[in-house]
C-alpha cells in the first residue's frame, strides 16, 4: 500500500471521528488541512512518522503563534487518535514544544470610521458592519445570519447567534436593525456564494474595504467588547454576549480607557505618612 494511501486512509478515519464528535465542518476542515499538509510534506506514512519528524517540519514555518499553536493542537489530536486506534500508549505528537503566544492587545474600531464606513459602504456591507459593531458578531456568524434568527421578545429584539463549535447564545439587537432585517421576509439575511450565503471571508474582506486603515470585522468586534465593559464593567456579562468560553480571551478583547487607567494611577499617588 502507497504512503498516500495510507495516509488518506488515516485521516478519512480521523474525520468520522471528529464528525462523531459533533465538530463544526470548518473545525474539521481546518484541522485535516493542518495534518494532511504536515504529512504530505513529511513523505512517509503515518505508522512512521516520528517526533523528529514533526519538529523539524513545524521549525521550518513561517508562521504566526497563533496558527503555530493551532498546527500544533491538530497534530496532537491526530496522532493520539492514532495510537488509540492501534492500541498504543504513546505517539510521535504527545510532547511538541509548547507554543508561547504573546498577550493580544485589543485593537476597537474607532466610532468614526464606522460611521464613515457605514454611509459610505454598499447597503448590504454596511448592515453587517453596524451588526457587527453593535451586536458583537464574528464574521462567520454575521454571514450565516437568517433573517428567522431575529427574534421578537418583550417590548425588544435579539439575535440568535451560532458561534463556534456550534454553541448558540441570544444577544439584544437595536430594534431599528432588528426591524431591517426582519423586512427581508425570510431566508438568508446576506444571500450569496454556494451554500446560499455570502462566505465569511469575502465578507470580511468587504468589511476590511470599506473600514480601511487596517480596520477589520474583528476590530469591530473589538469596539463592541470594549464599549459594553466601558459601560458596565461586567467581564463576566461580556464574555456571555461574545460567546467566549473563558474570560481570560474576553479580556483579549476589551480596552480600557485611558481616564480609568489613570484614575487608578492617582489613587496610589498619596503615600499616607
Amino acid at each position: 500500500m502507497t504512503v498516500s494511501k495510507v495516509n488518506r486512509d488515516a485521516l478519512r478515519g480521523w474525520r468520522a471521528e471528529l464528525e462523531a464528535a459533533g465538530r463544526t465542518k470548518g473545525t474539521i476542515s481546518v484541522r485535516l488541512s493542518h495534518v494532511r499538509r504536515c504529512l504530505d510534506a513529511i513523505g512517509k506514512p503515518v505508522d512512521q512518522v516520528s517526533r523528529r519528524d514533526l519538529v523539524r517540519w513545524l521549525a521550518g514555518q513561517d508562521w504566526a503563534p497563533t496558527t503555530r499553536r493551532g498546527v500544533r493542537a491538530s497534530l496532537r489530536s491526530f496522532f493520539r487518535w492514532w495510537a488509540e486506534e492501534h492500541g498504543q500508549d504513546e505517539h510521535a505528537a504527545e510532547s511538541l514544544p509548547i507554543v508561547a503566544v504573546p498577550r493580544a492587545v485589543p485593537r476597537p474600531a474607532a466610532d468614526f470610521d464606522v460611521m464613515a464606513a457605514i454611509q459610505s459602504a454598499p447597503p448590504w456591507v454596511a448592515l453587517a458592519i453596524e451588526l457587527m459593531a453593535t451586536c458583537g458578531l464574528r464574521r462567520a456568524e454575521c454571514a450565516c445570519l437568517r433573517v428567522d434568527d431575529v427574534i421578537a421578545v418583550g417590548q425588544g429584539w435579539t439575535l440568535r447567534v451560532v458561534g463556534k463549535g456550534g454553541h448558540e447564545r441570544v444577544v439584544p439587537c437595536p430594534p431599528h436593525l432588528a426591524r431591517r432585517i426582519r423586512a427581508r421576509r425570510g431566508g438568508w439575511v446576506f444571500p450569496g456564494g454556494q451554500r446560499g450565503h455570502v462566505s465569511p471571508g469575502w465578507l470580511g474582506k468587504q468589511v476590511s474595504r470599506a473600514l480601511g486603515d487596517g480596520g477589520t470585522a474583528h476590530t469591530l468586534r473589538h469596539r463592541y467588547a470594549s464599549v459594553a465593559y466601558g459601560h458596565t464593567h461586567d467581564l463576566r456579562a461580556v464574555q456571555t454576549l461574545l460567546g467566549h468560553a473563558s474570560v481570560a480571551t474576553t479580556q483579549v478583547y476589551t480596552a480600557v480607557d485611558d481616564a480609568a487607567v489613570r484614575d487608578v494611577a492617582v489613587s496610589a499617588w498619596r503615600i499616607v505618612s
